[in-house]
């Protein structure tokens, strides 16, 4: 059977989308948060303040990183493109570094509670899933 031939299940198409409509929320995240206004850094509170000003400039750069290249990892394995794995790779390892350090080196769960760790976790898994996702895919013959 060529790949032309091949028929995919719908739930890939299904997980394809999500993933593209996840990972454009991501960057809408990003750009919403890069651009956020003085006036509503003001409005939250002094602790929430504190953690949003003391990120330093490559954290920024780590989450661009994240959002763009899981955008990308996204529109690859709709286009059925074996680049999508190492794509959502590079994501999922910017997503960790991110994380990771807002988390524990900045001590976010520490400021904010248990509670700050929810989000993160679940970025982390989805990203995992898809680097889990898109090498099955590849190996299934699904991916070009």
């Amino acid at each position: 059977m060529s790949e032309h031939e091949i028929k995919l299940p719908v739930w890939f198409w299904v997980i394809a989308g999500v993933a593209l409509v996840w990972n454009l929320m991501g960057v809408g995240a990003y750009l919403a948060d890069v651009n956020m206004s003085d006036e509503a850094i003001a409005k939250m509170p002094e602790a929430e303040q504190a953690l949003y000003n003391a990120r330093p400039a490559w954290l920024f750069g780590a989450y661009a990183v994240a959002v763009f290249a899981g955008l990308a990892g996204a529109v690859a394995l709709a286009l059925r493109r074996r680049f999508a794995t190492p794509i959502f790779g590079a994501s999922l390892a910017a997503i960790i570094i991110q994380m990771g350090y807002v988390l524990f080196g900045m001590n976010a769960i520490g400021v904010l509670g248990a509670g700050a760790a929810v989000m993160p976790a679940a970025i982390t898994v989805i990203g995992a899933f898809l680097v889990w996702f898109s090498m099955n895919a590849g190996t299934k013959g699904w991916l070009r």
